[in-house]
């Protein structure tokens, strides 16, 4: 405990590493070709904010990696190169996380169980889960989704691949476009992003239904003046022959 650094003193045949509880901010990028034999490590609650290039690349036996509650901000694509050997990654906790690069996982073949949740992801790119062929569980809860065009896309996967988060859609909400209002996601369906496949982004196509709304209103209101005048016109018309009828008697 209380370490800031990784240790120097560690058995280069160590197969486990627990290192989770410390204060360490950055790993050697040559950490994972010095502990080739490495199947098992712990780096959760650290102070860790970004991984150096070419860091986790060469794992070619790590099975089980714990990355969660730390300060991470981003992914990037080909953070974890080749590991096909990883089975369970966790990346949860992790508060100021807003970017996964689209080729972040790319080569995870074996990757199982995926935690992505509790980060600060507002959208996050399909191809990074489709790039997941072994993938059966994923986390995805408590992260700050918004409702527009980019997520539309991935509520769909979420809907058609339902059986792979824990509890399904339930604990799940994004922010609306307009109010920034939080809906549950179990109240939307793929008609609720039915605006997306036009040319308008979500936002435009609320504001042209309101603007319809308002138009259409307007349209009514103008159509009942011009009836009522057309009405009245009617009347003096009408009004003005009976009296030169009467005139003529």
């Amino acid at each position: 405990r209380g370490l800031t650094g990784v240790p120097d003193s560690i058995p280069l045949d160590v197969r486990r590493l627990l290192l989770s509880n410390n204060w360490i901010a950055w790993i050697p990028s040559d950490f994972l070709v010095l502990y080739s034999d490495l199947v098992y490590l712990d780096l959760r609650n650290n102070s860790l904010s970004q991984l150096e290039p070419g860091t986790l690349t060469t794992s070619s036996r790590l099975v089980f990696l714990d990355l969660g509650s730390n300060n991470l901000t981003e992914i990037p694509s080909g953070t974890f190169g080749e590991s096909r050997s990883l089975i369970k990654l966790r990346l949860g906790n992790n508060p100021h996380l807003t970017m996964v690069g689209s080729g972040a996982f790319t080569g995870l073949t074996s990757l199982r169980e995926l935690e992505l949740d509790r980060t600060g992801l507002t959208q996050l790119d399909v191809d990074v889960l489709e790039a997941l062929p072994s993938l059966r569980v994923l986390r995805l809860e408590g992260n700050p989704w918004l409702c527009n065009c980019r997520f539309a896309k991935l509520f769909v996967w979420m809907l058609q691949n339902r059986h792979k988060l824990p509890k399904g859609l339930e604990e799940l909400d994004c922010s609306l476009p307009l109010d920034g209002r939080r809906v549950p996601l179990t109240s939307l369906s793929e008609e609720s992003f039915r605006g997306c496949h036009s040319s308008l982004t979500l936002t435009d196509y609320l504001v042209v239904i309101f603007s319809g709304i308002s138009v259409s209103v307007a349209a009514i209101m103008a159509s009942f003046f011009l009836a009522s005048t057309v009405h009245c016109f009617q009347r003096l018309s009408k009004g003005s022959q009976d009296e030169e009828e009467e005139g003529n008697d």
